[in-house]
């Protein structure tokens, strides 16, 4: 099976790990000190800067869903789209083929590459630690630079 590294510039590919490591270190972060977290996304612009976005779909609105968190956050990734090499919008989710709650990063980069990460996790109720299952990737949906 061919990976998406075996077409991957080593710069894509140094990209979307960088990209990787800091959208999975805080949301685990976040999973650890409150239990939970808000979507959000992270870039990394032409000089390798790693930025994390907290996108608003509606101002006003103090309680929106998840849902229009994570479109804000796509439209957001889309204005950037000139200045940034990649963009991830990181999610907390339910997987229903793997009975579990996930960390799900959609990541995507200029060069063409997209990939849906799950990090499955449960937490366990007497110690309150989070134990984090085995990393999954799949080829993803391009929805930055489309």
């Amino acid at each position: 099976m061919t990976s998406w590294r075996d077409t991957a510039s080593p710069q894509a590919q140094q990209d979307l790990d960088t990209l990787l490591d800091a959208a999975l270190g805080f949301a685990q972060q976040q999973l650890a000190t409150r239990g939970e977290f808000f979507p959000y996304a992270v870039t990394i612009d032409t000089t390798g800067q790693v930025e994390t976005i907290a996108a608003r779909p509606d101002p006003t609105n103090e309680r929106p869903t998840s849902a229009d968190v994570v479109t804000a956050c796509f439209g957001a990734l889309t204005e950037k789209r000139t200045v940034i090499h990649a963009g991830a919008v990181v999610a907390d989710v339910r997987v229903r083929d793997l009975d579990s709650d996930a960390i799900q990063v959609d990541l995507e980069h200029a060069d063409g590459h997209a990939l849906t990460v799950l990090l499955p996790y449960a937490k366990k109720r007497l110690s309150k630690k989070v134990e984090f299952g085995q990393l999954r990737a799949q080829t993803g949906q391009r929805q930055i630079w489309t």
